[in-house]
């Protein structure tokens, strides 16, 4: 019996020693002077950790220059603490993007995963760890053509760890996980320009203690496309300890954190937010997003436009300072850049709570709209307290022109014909960001085609006297504020309600408490 259990002893340490074993890039001919293309060299540690039974592929201080990285399953891709991987500048370095007969309904860098500098397809139990770099600036920002446009690109993989590095200048995409179930990512850092994490139809998912700079994108953001022919539900998943920001490409990873970015591409503000959308024909569920600071970046989305039913969401904890566009957007649309047939989503379910937000950009406020016909439903907003720059008013609202986009008249002479400043456009196929409404007609919150919305315990003011009323409310259906407080300005009203049923407030300040089950327009 003892020499059977001795045996058996062996064998699992011997196996353990094997899974565990180490493979040395240099041992394959990889040299780490930042001249040697090493890709043939990396990919043959790969495939011997692999035939192995799996292992760990070791790359010590050095610069590995490097094209497309094919990772296997059971195998880690360790960098040492003054490793980096260098993308190629040679185009002809990586792989081609692959077909995807689907690729009509979302961006070309959804929709191929090849054409990365590290991809993997179909793995499990795979990981990238340790205290080294991956250096991107050599990758696409997400044109087509030949070269690679992504750092990371993971489909249809489970069992995934990444962990301790960091990425800077990551293309389109810094890491981008389609299909991948049971993701743990830790203690990584990302200074790029542009996405910094796309989780695409992912479930099991724990994101924690990273920082990720995007001033020309979005830092952390959940997607539904249709890159692998189906929607599949994006769900499980954990947002933690983390900071998302705007600042100049490249000063997070030396510390210098310069706010000197004005605007991203699309002529808004520094992105660098956490968004859920805008792809978004997959569903979101059951998700939490937590203890996250916003620093110099875009607020809070969470957006269906194109068939998403987003429900089950926690936010709480976070903190924003110099907000560039609304502090809280929640957007339900009808883009539907969806397979013909596909219905218009929902939102439901959310709990936004402990929210602290200074410097936030006046034209926009916090957004909650639906489309006439569907409701965002049973949303509860708690501890929310929003400090706007102001120093606007409803005049500045009025005299913008009626449609934002396609006025004739402020195209062609660059006059703007008048609107009613609480006739806000609908928008309801637009790319959605707060920008497409204009100046918004609420300081504070604008909710529109909402039912069973609660806000309790919200305080929104000002650094300069703003004109326009803190809420304004139209075709909502089941609004309820308890315990909140508005700074008022040249006598403006707090409330502005059209369309309204079942309102109601209680202890606001300076707002005597009021029930009302329908109305057709009223001033508070």
């Amino acid at each position: 019996m003892k020499r059977t259990i001795t045996l058996w002893a062996m064998a699992f340490a011997a196996a353990s020693s094997l899974h565990a074993a180490a493979f040395d890039v240099t041992a394959f001919g990889a040299r780490g002077d930042g001249k040697t293309e090493n890709r043939e060299a990396i990919n043959k540690a790969i495939d011997a950790a692999a035939a192995a039974g799996g292992g760990t592929v070791e790359f010590p201080a050095g610069t590995w220059l490097t094209g497309s990285i094919r990772l296997r399953s059971n195998v880690t891709m360790r960098l040492e603490r003054g490793a980096v991987i260098e993308a190629s500048a040679e185009a002809s370095a990586y792989d081609p993007p692959e077909p995807n007969q689907w690729d009509k309904f979302q961006d070309f860098g959804h929709s191929h995963f090849h054409n990365s500098l590290i991809w993997g397809e179909g793995l499990e139990n795979i990981a990238i760890v340790g205290g080294g770099r991956i250096s991107g600036k050599a990758l696409l920002r997400g044109e087509r053509g030949g070269g690679a446009d992504k750092t990371i690109a993971l489909k249809l993989c489970h069992n995934v760890t990444l962990r301790d590095f960091s990425i800077s200048n990551g293309g389109h995409f810094g890491i981008l996980a389609t299909g991948v179930d049971n993701l743990t990512l830790d203690n990584v850092m990302i200074d790029t320009n542009r996405d910094g994490i796309d989780l695409d139809s992912c479930r099991n998912v724990h994101i924690s203690n990273s920082s990720v700079n995007s001033p020309n994108d979005d830092a952390i953001v959940l997607k539904g496309t249709h890159a692998l022919g189906e929607a599949r539900a994006s769900e499980n998943i954990t947002i933690t300890n983390c900071l998302v920001s705007g600042f100049e490409v490249g000063s997070l990873l030396d510390g210098t954190h310069k706010r000197t970015v004005k605007q991203a591409p699309d002529r808004d503000g520094p992105t660098g937010r956490v968004k859920i959308g805008t792809e978004s024909e997959g569903d979101f569920r059951n998700i939490t997003i937590s203890n996250v600071v916003f620093d110099t970046s875009r607020g809070l989305a969470l957006e269906s436009v194109d068939g998403a039913h987003i429900e089950d969401i926690a936010v709480s904890n976070i903190t924003m300072r110099d907000v560039s566009n609304a502090p809280i957007f929640i957007r339900l649309g009808s883009r539907m850049r969806a397979p013909e047939g596909t219905a218009v989503g929902s939102i439901k379910r959310i709990n936004i709570s402990n929210v602290v937000a200074s410097n936030a950009d006046p034209r926009y406020g916090s957004i909650i709209s639906g489309i006439p016909g569907h409701d965002v439903e049973d949303v509860r907003l708690s501890g929310i307290r929003i400090l706007y720059r102001g120093g606007l008013t409803l005049d500045q609202v009025a005299k913008q022109p009626a449609d934002l986009v396609n006025s004739f008249f402020f195209r062609a002479t660059g006059g703007v014909p008048p609107r009613e400043p609480y006739d806000t456009p609908e928008r309801e196929k637009e790319y959605p960001e707060p920008s497409m409404f204009g100046i918004m007609p609420a300081y504070g919150f604008f909710i529109r085609h909402a039912a069973g919305i609660e806000l309790n315990g919200i305080d929104v003011a000002n650094e300069k006297p703003d004109g326009r009323p803190a809420f304004v409310l139209d075709a909502v259906d089941g609004i309820a504020f308890e315990n909140c407080k508005a700074a008022r300005a040249g006598g403006a009203p707090t409330f502005v309600m059209t369309n309204a049923k079942g309102v109601s407030a209680h202890h606001c300040a300076g707002v005597t408490d009021f029930q009302a089950d329908s109305v057709a327009r009223k001033e508070m």
